[in-house]
């Protein structure tokens, strides 16, 4: 009998993880179809219900649900608890089961594609959201020496330093503002230049960015979690000064692939899953 997986959110059609996922099932030629399901938020928890009476084996979460979805769960991990938002769910003996694998697939992702482990380095990250606290708390969990937040409200980025600081002893984090005179200097310091917002999209020009060419250096990796477009205008800034780049498909192919181990047992075919989501992405250029 066919299983069931999929992905839910508010709006769902730009989700690369239906092809992404059914890529590999096929692969593999397991009995399981991937599906997206548009949610509204009056409805998150009836979804939910919904789906474990039709015993779906799991899905993701994407936004607007991420928080929100925790309140209907039986069981967190470490890893999501610590950062506090979900992503992937798992029906697991009639009881639902909640992970982030956004952390993990952005460490595997930095190490396998990007050729570096963060342990004993010094972190720029842009950005205080969601995305920022998953790659805030695997960083720190990976003992990097430091992490500096940058965020537009200094206050949202000094709440979550204080925070993860309280709980992750291995690691030190501040944070600073989104100025450039604070930018400059700590990109002096940083060797992993995370950006975790959504400055850099198709929509911003290089003339825009709140960073100058001048600032990067070849020693910088720097790393994008956008994934549209594959290279975004501060990854050709960063190539242009002669820093390594690393562009956010591989995040999204590897905490993809957690998933998937989750759900089904087996390690998934990565490199089918890669195709699938360079193929769509090029078609979108």
């Amino acid at each position: 009998m066919k299983k069931y997986l999929g992905i839910i959110g508010d709006p769902i059609e730009h989700s690369l993880s239906p092809i992404m996922h059914n890529a590999a099932l096929e692969k593999q030629k397991l009995d399981y179809i991937y599906l997206p399901f548009q949610v509204t938020p009056d409805n998150l928890k009836d979804a939910l219900k919904g789906f474990k009476a039709l015993n779906i084996v799991g899905v993701n979460v994407t936004i607007p649900y991420k928080v929100a979805v925790m309140s209907y769960l039986d069981q967190i991990s470490e890893e999501a608890a610590l950062i506090g938002a979900i992503n992937t769910i798992h029906l697991k003996d009639g009881k639902w089961i909640g992970y982030n694998t956004d952390g993990i697939g952005f460490l595997r992702s930095l190490r396998e594609d990007g050729g570096t482990d963060p342990e004993g380095l010094r972190v720029l990250l842009f950005g205080a959201g969601g995305a920022a606290r998953a790659v805030a708390v695997q960083l720190g969990l990976s003992k990097a020496k430091e992490i500096v937040i940058a965020n537009r409200t200094r206050k949202r980025g000094e709440d979550l330093a204080k925070e993860l600081g309280g709980k992750i002893s291995t690691t030190s984090f501040r944070a600073v503002g989104f100025t450039p005179g604070e930018l400059k200097e700590e990109m002096k310091k940083a060797q992993i230049i995370v950006n975790a917002t959504p400055v850099g999209m198709k929509s911003i020009t290089q003339k825009e960015l709140p960073l100058k060419l001048e600032w990067f250096r070849p020693e910088h990796l720097v790393v994008e979690l956008v994934y549209r477009p594959l290279k975004t205008p501060l990854l050709k800034m960063a190539r242009s000064a002669g820093a390594s780049i690393l562009s956010g498909e591989g995040m999204l192919l590897y905490q993809g692939a957690e998933a998937y181990k989750i759900w089904t047992g087996m390690e998934p075919p990565i490199e089918v899953m890669r195709r699938a989501i360079l193929d769509q992405l090029k078609k979108e250029d």
